[in-house]
């Protein structure tokens, strides 16, 4: 039989491969994550027909006479070039901006993906769109642990800020030294006690013609004083007042005249608080936003790097798995050395060149009616030769 027949038909073979990945890039153009794939074609096996000579004295050498026995598919890659970005809006949607993948846990498995559609489920878990679960590194008390295993990414449901006790605050500004003696200027501060409970340290500065007498109150029984004294404007003691569990710094306080601008900042203590929102920053840190004003760590997308990516395995639902020729798995936080930063509200989209593939597709079918056409062809010379036999 013809050679030229097997070899067209392995040339069909090797092209109708070549139309189906174009196919499938195709039909994922508006695919969230999804990198586009290319054939590679390779010669097959070829048969010698008449060895090589070597060269001698007065003889030249000759060449080997082959012919080739059709093309196979050589390999399938993937593209793993940056997508478009596409805004959404929307605070769980995330896009790597550079290398790395996204680790998620499906069952005991981990699928990597670089499709950051994801939202919060009844648990509080962050997961993909088919239910896979993110991981990354979990927060105790607002410290996240980078170097420990990975856990599920989660937005406690009820979550609560602990309560702090007011402890110290700080008065600045100007007490006007030319008011007249007797004067008094009263400054209240919003102070928290262990519980959270919310009360109220009135002070009052009180003129006298040494300089100013400060005396607090919290309203729970707890009282101080103490006296401050100013040359030309500048006090000559260092100001502060004790009330309590709660001291006061006025030690920045100036007397100069007319002036009165005292003010009361840099309080601490806050009552209890519970959740109330979250953002997601570039470093992929979920930071809890808390009713009391507070934010705190809640946990930390961590990102997979690869040596060689294209080694990954598709098993679908633009996910990928480990294989022999992926190499080992990286863990590390978005935006380190060798990983990219997230983009909160923006999608990653396919990577697909729609004019390239289209070009692919002529290609591919002009290769394929090549082909074909050899068949025929050598259909032809076979039935000439039968036609020898009248």
């Amino acid at each position: 039989m013809l050679r030229s027949l097997y070899s067209g038909i392995a040339g069909l073979r090797a092209h109708q491969t070549m139309l189906d990945v174009t196919g499938n890039n195709i039909a994922n153009v508006n695919t969230v994550g999804f990198k586009s794939s290319s054939t590679v074609f390779q010669d097959t096996l070829s048969q010698i027909t008449h060895g090589a000579g070597g060269a001698q004295e007065g003889l030249g050498g000759t060449n080997p006479a082959q012919v080739g026995l059709g093309v196979q598919v050589a390999g399938i890659t993937t593209n793993f070039s940056q997508g478009s970005a596409q805004a959404t809006g929307k605070a769980t949607d995330l896009m790597i901006s550079g290398d790395g993948f996204f680790v998620t846990r499906n069952g005991n498995e981990s699928v990597y993906t670089r499709a950051g559609s994801f939202d919060f489920d009844s648990q509080g878990r962050l997961t993909t769109t088919d239910g896979k679960i993110v991981q990354g590194y979990p927060a105790t008390d607002g410290v996240v642990n980078t170097n420990g295993g990975l856990a599920d990414i989660m937005l406690p449901v009820g979550a609560t800020s602990a309560a702090q006790e007011t402890t110290s605050a700080k008065v600045g500004g100007n007490l006007p030294g030319d008011a007249a003696t007797g004067t008094v200027i009263t400054r209240d501060v919003d102070a928290y006690d262990k519980q959270g409970t919310k009360h109220t340290l009135t002070l009052d500065f009180t003129k006298t013609a040494a300089g100013w007498d400060v005396a607090g109150d919290d309203g729970q029984g707890n009282k101080g004083t103490t006296s401050l004294a100013f040359a030309n404007g500048k006090q000559t003691t260092s100001g502060s007042l004790t009330v309590g569990d709660v001291t006061t710094d006025m030690s920045s306080l100036t007397g100069f005249a007319t002036l009165s601008t005292v003010a009361v900042s840099d309080v601490n203590g806050r009552q209890a608080g519970t959740l109330n929102g979250y953002t997601i920053s570039a470093d992929g840190t979920l930071v809890g936003s808390f009713s009391n004003g507070t934010t705190s760590k809640l946990g930390q997308i961590a990102l997979a790097t690869f040596t060689n990516p294209a080694g990954l395995e598709k098993v679908g639902n633009s996910g990928y798995v480990v294989s022999s020729n992926s190499g080992a798995m990286a863990l590390g936080a978005p935006g380190q050395p060798g990983r990219g930063a997230l983009a909160g509200g923006t999608l990653e989209m396919s990577n697909v060149d729609l004019s390239q593939e289209f070009t692919n597709l002529i290609v591919a079918q002009r290769g394929f009616q090549a082909n074909a056409r050899i068949i025929t062809t050598s259909d032809e010379v076979l039935q000439e030769l039968t036609n020898l036999k009248r």
